[in-house]
């Protein structure tokens, strides 16, 4: 979610137009490089398509049901039911990101043909976004879960509903699915949850490790620019510029919040599900991809939950399995139908004896910013976590060994190290996303390599226990797993990250003492890989990782003088073989790109400015839905800075505009979000502008400076 992952990177793109910074998402949305939504094909691989006439029930939709809450508000929400089939389980969907015109592509692909199956499919947008009424607050907030709880309890009590109902989505949908979730209403059976989290704290777009991420600022200005926007006067008629106006009148400053929160207070222990296991009734289905921020979750969810579970995580980026990328895809379709049948209509369709996780293992291969396919294998794993005994190599020398030896290495600050890290949240199907080759950045950091390998499969997630001290009294470990192959390039496997002063738990923040040496524990990522026979491993340990993370603000040297790491290796017998249908989507709905779009994104070390500077472009273009008749126009910009002889030099700024119009009713706004940082503080500054047939109707600036923890 967040940022949308909200919480995280939220998924909502699927309009048609760019939908990332980097921050986006999904919390929906998240990348910092963009595909521009030259049509259809472009924005979604193109996978064969049902012809939604020859599925069980024909589909009526309804593109405005109002949902009434207790308190009086009303509720937008775009319903897809079959015709004729009487009460039905209902299937909710609950985001931010306007079902009129942020979702609708990315609705039309799924939402229609469960529909035709025998589900009422509801899309509600959540309080004060689309249509919908009232004003929103925050992400996972408690106005959002109360709302939610409220809406699956009245959709229970509709004439229409068999009174079952299950909740899906990614990102911020998969994140309040689990949530409400946790609040375990009586109607909700099932949920599936997409590229989720449940930690907000450790495993969402804020923070990593404990060290604020570089999604943080940019979620903030993704988050305001999609909440900027109006209703569709088409919906909610002539009331569309008192809501909008209000609207941007009670506009949160979220990056303050965001930013106030450096460690894991009861800000962040709301919504995360991890407080509570048990709390979660609900039979869930957990879905990620390898290649999306959010590649933890599903073991997590797997390994604590005492309700019905299932994990399947692939080599996709943020987004659903049966478009995302890279290949495979799967008929992700059938997978959710085959749940919702078990587990809202009581039809065996035998996902209580499915693996506890199916997952893809990819293979070896050279590293490139993007793939149309990755090649490797799905396995089965009957019983997670796997219980094979995991392998340790140590830090001995410059070298990891079987054996423990002595090792006394620094790691000095080298801010260009991070250039290669590829996004946070792959999130488009352009050019550009994934890490590159590693080389390079090894080249900045301090490296321990091990001797060649017999094959050997990862599966889970390394750790490293790591004694470092730090010459002052802060300190970040960037630790980067890389497959050394023969071709001679280095391929990410896996990353992890601890800002030090949280070694002891990120709920406080402890300066170091300088010079004393500290034990700590630093998990990575989960991973799926096979490492061919003869291949390496290497351990590439930074002080700093821009701009995936932001910097100390003062320029650190580390001490290392011992480690281990410990790898979760998965034997022959670990695992079975698993396969799944190819990929289909319902048919997409109809667009037409009236302006092109344009993508771009450079990497400059400018020796004149004596800055390394990062400038990312994306422009969709403008698209029309040709059902509504709304033009849809967004381009982002962002730029990061930083020079590097200064750690408290770094900058990044994002700039995004957005367009909704529809022949003479016209509107757009341009959100500015920017952030410093120096030794003692970040700086922070946002500024909104909305016009309506090209005069400005509203303008307003927020600034703040909150203290480093």
């Amino acid at each position: 979610m967040t940022s949308g992952s909200g919480p995280g990177f939220h998924e909502q793109s699927g309009s048609g137009e760019i939908t990332g910074s980097r921050a986006d998402r999904n919390r929906g949305l998240r990348p910092a490089m963009f595909s521009a939504p030259i049509n259809i094909r472009n924005r979604f691989p193109v996978k064969p398509m049902i012809d939604l006439s020859q599925l069980p029930h024909q589909v009526d939709e309804t593109p405005h049901m109002p949902i009434p809450l207790p308190d009086g508000t009303i509720l937008s929400a775009r319903v897809w039911r079959p015709a004729g089939a009487g009460p039905v389980p209902a299937v909710l969907e609950f985001l931010p990101y306007r079902k009129r015109d942020g979702t609708a592509v990315r609705d039309a692909l799924t939402h229609p043909y469960i529909a035709a199956h025998g589900y009422a499919c509801v899309r509600v947008d959540m309080r004060g976004c689309g249509e919908s009424e009232g004003l929103f607050d925050d992400e996972d907030s408690e106005q959002e879960l109360t709302d939610g709880v409220d809406v699956v309890n009245w959709l229970a009590a509709q004439d229409w509903c068999s009174g079952s109902v299950g909740m899906v989505g990614i990102s911020w949908g998969g994140f309040n699915g689990l949530q409400i979730a946790a609040r375990h209403p009586a109607p909700l059976k099932a949920v599936i949850s997409i590229c989720s989290t449940v930690d907000r704290f450790a495993d969402d777009i804020h923070y990593k490790g404990g060290i604020m991420l570089g999604e943080n600022p940019g979620w903030a200005a993704t988050a305001l620019s999609w909440f900027s926007m109006p209703p569709d006067p088409e919906i909610v008629g002539d009331r569309w510029r008192e809501m909008w106006l209000q609207r941007l009148e009670e506009t949160p400053f979220l990056l303050k919040t965001w930013t106030a929160h450096q460690t894991r207070d009861a800000y962040w222990k709301h919504g995360s599900v991890c407080e509570d296991y048990s709390a979660i009734k609900a039979a869930v289905l957990s879905v990620g991809g390898w290649h999306d921020g959010y590649r933890n979750t599903i073991s997590h969810l797997v390994a604590n939950l005492s309700s019905p579970v299932k994990g399947l995580i692939g080599p996709w980026n943020h987004k659903y399995p049966h478009f995302g990328m890279p290949g495979p895809q799967i008929d992700f379709l059938g997978e959710m139908l085959r749940w919702w049948d078990h587990w809202l209509k009581g039809v065996d369709r035998g996902c209580d004896g499915d693996p506890d996780l199916r997952a893809y293992v990819m293979d070896s291969i050279a590293p490139a910013v993007s793939f149309d396919h990755r090649p490797g294998t799905w396995v089965a794993v009957d019983d997670w976590p796997v219980r094979t005994a995991r392998q340790e190599l140590h830090l001995a020398g410059e070298h990891l060994r079987a054996a423990p030896g002595d090792v006394a290495r620094p790691v000095f600050t080298r801010l260009g190290c991070g250039q290669a890290t590829g996004e946070y949240f792959p999130f488009g199907f352009g050019p550009g996303e994934l890490p590159a080759d590693q080389l390079a950045d090894d080249a900045l950091s301090t490296c321990f390599d091990s001797d060649p390998l017999p094959a050997t499969r990862l599966l889970g997630a390394p750790r490293l226990s790591l004694r470092v001290a730090s010459d002052q009294t802060c300190g970040q470990v960037a630790v980067r797993l890389c497959d050394l192959r023969p071709d001679g390039s280095s391929a990410l496997i896996a990353h992890g990250f601890l800002n030090l002063k949280q070694r002891n738990g990120h709920d406080r923040s402890e300066p170091l003492q300088p010079g004393t040496p500290v034990d700590v524990d630093i998990t990575l990522d989960n991973c799926g890989y096979d490492l061919p026979d003869g291949h390496r491993l290497r351990l590439a340990i930074s002080a700093s990782y821009w701009p995936f993370v932001w910097p100390e603000g003062v320029d650190v040297t580390l001490q290392i003088t011992g480690g281990t790491l410990s790898l979760p290796v998965c034997g022959p017998g670990d695992t079975g073989a698993c396969a799944f249908d190819p990929a289909i989507t319902a048919p997409p709905m109809a667009t037409t790109q009236v302006t092109p779009g344009q993508e771009r994104k450079t990497i400059i070390h400018d020796i004149g400015a004596g800055e390394i500077r990062h400038e990312i472009l994306g422009d969709g273009g403008t698209l029309r839905h040709d059902e509504t008749g709304l033009c849809i126009a967004a381009k982002v910009a962002e730029t990061f800075t930083i020079r590097p002889d200064d750690p408290g030099s770094a900058t990044a700024r994002f700039v995004w505009e957005r367009g909704l119009s529809r022949g003479d009713w016209q509107t757009a706004t341009r959100s500015v979000i920017a952030m410093r940082a120096d030794a003692d503080a970040f700086h922070l500054s946002m500024q909104l502008q909305a016009d309506e047939g090209g005069n400005q109707v509203f303008e307003r600036e927020w600034t703040a400076t909150i203290p480093r923890a």
